[in-house]
């Protein structure tokens, strides 16, 4: 669907919605499920970074210098709507086979984009040349954002690894945040590397990349371990950065909520209920980096790896899932996230090509509620609530309280809230994430709502819907 038949199809709905949205009228005479939130506005639990809102491509999407490039006007449209900050990271699969060249290529790519979908079909060499990094750079500087580069050590060589970093390094400047060595190392066994793989050979071949690389580029710095979900990596990486590497400047992981693509139970019912694994593994990551003295990032994560589910992963249920995960990172004390995305993945954030044109995916539309607490301080806050699937986050940023409530069942919330007297509330402003139904993929909204269904202090929550109060 081209860009223009997608905005159009996406005001009709808007109109459609606001003045007859068909899930919030046949949930009205429900009772709503009573919860009460209690805000505590004199402590601080974490600092949101400016650049907290990310997005994941693979490496070999630079193999089409045209994609990231000052060009691409469509793009860099649609990125900077997230936030005139935040950090676009280059890894993924794909990175372990790019070989960069200072041959510029005289055809253009066999491919137009690269996607989630492709990165498990791409086991051909794919060049990166320094035409693709100036088009990249131009690219940061047209939406203001930052790059973390992955470079390809699970199967390039060391050599080779160091002299891309080099012209990294002198192109992009002070749009480079770090490198990252290699792409999910924990994953490597038997992959690229022998059954006996462990973490401890992992950090010598860290090692000694690392060394090379600060051989050619003086001033590279690094951030890791970039694993898939071993923390036991993570752990030991923030041990021996702390002892040995100082140029470290960022602790990395992914998170996945379920997968893969097409197992049974990849399905809406668990993407909607909590994840007590992400509760356990953030955990050990953010300590872990606290005692490092570094900050920790998400830097590849989405709803259903392996590209994700269909009817799951494109629908209203994954923007409600994006907020709710983003804002848990945030209120964690994570620096960042950065979702995986491009080509047409089903979870991606932004879909499409240059021949097709890009259009928003539903998790979009969560990022854009996220980006809001970009720059804020994350406030403690206890919702008391039956259901697990009601969840609220509270901060402060440039003199605003903000509050988010998520609504992931399929009955109206009532939330009574501690924010105040009626003139206070008064002045509320309310934006609403919402679709037609929780499987609905095109016509998921994000909108102004109204201001008078707060003055009482009752935070009205429909069904399957996520409302934004700025106080």
């Amino acid at each position: 669907m081209r860009r223009r038949t997608f905005l159009r199809g996406m005001g009709a709905a808007s109109a459609e919605l606001c003045l007859a949205p068909c899930f919030l009228v046949a949930q009205e005479n429900v009772e709503p499920i009573a919860a009460t939130l209690t805000v505590n506005e004199s402590k601080t639990l974490a600092t949101v970074p400016a650049d907290f809102i990310g997005l994941s491509y693979e490496s070999a999407q630079l193999a089409n210098p045209a994609f990231f490039a000052g060009e691409n006007t469509a793009l860099i449209a649609l990125v900077r709507e997230l936030g005139n900050h935040g950090v676009l990271r280059l890894g993924g699969g794909t990175s372990e086979f790019t070989i960069f060249t200072t041959n510029e290529l005289n055809a253009p790519p066999g491919f137009d984009v690269v996607g989630p979908d492709t990165s498990k079909n791409i086991k051909t060499e794919t060049p990166i040349t320094p035409k693709s990094l100036r088009n990249l750079r131009a690219f940061l500087d047209a939406t203001g954002w930052r790059c973390l580069y992955g470079l390809n050590l699970g199967r390039g060589t060391i050599e080779r690894a160091a002299e891309e970093a080099f012209y990294v390094q002198k192109i992009l400047g002070p749009r480079l945040i770090a490198f990252q060595l290699g792409n999910e190392p924990d994953a490597w066994r038997n992959r690229y590397r022998p059954s006996t793989w462990t973490y401890a050979d992992y950090w010598k071949e860290w090692l000694a990349a690392r060394n090379a690389i600060l051989a050619r580029v003086p001033q590279a710095k690094f951030a890791g371990p970039d694993v898939s979900n071993k923390m036991d990596y993570v752990t030991g990486f923030a041990q021996d950065v702390k002892k040995s590497a100082p140029d470290v400047v960022m602790l990395t992981s992914h998170y996945y909520a379920m997968g893969p693509a097409g197992a049974k139970d990849a399905t809406l019912d668990k993407l909607l209920s909590p994840d007590a694994k992400l509760e356990r593994d953030l955990k050990i990551a953010i300590e872990a980096a606290r005692e490092a003295g570094l900050p920790y990032r998400m830097t590849e994560g989405n709803s259903c790896w392996n590209g994700g589910e269909p009817g799951v992963s494109d629908t209203l249920a994954s923007a409600l899932w994006v907020l709710d995960m983003m804002l848990y990172f945030a209120r964690s004390g994570c620096a960042g996230v950065n979702l995986h995305g491009g080509g047409n993945g089903y979870y991606t954030p932004i879909a499409g090509s240059l021949t097709s044109g890009f259009v928003q995916r539903p998790e979009y539309f969560g990022m854009q509620m996220a980006k809001n607490f970009a720059g804020s301080s994350m406030l403690p806050c206890t919702l008391v609530c039956a259901s697990d699937r009601v969840r609220a986050y509270a901060a402060h940023n440039r003199g605003r309280l903000l509050v988010a409530a998520i609504n992931k069942t399929d009955q109206p919330v009532a939330i009574k809230t501690s924010l105040g007297n009626a003139a206070r509330l008064l002045h509320a402003e309310q934006r609403i994430l919402m679709g037609p139904a929780i499987d609905a993929k095109q016509t998921v909204i994000l909108r102004k709502g109204p201001r008078h269904t707060f003055t009482r202090g009752i935070l009205d929550v429909k069904p399957y819907s996520a409302a934004l109060i700025t106080i």
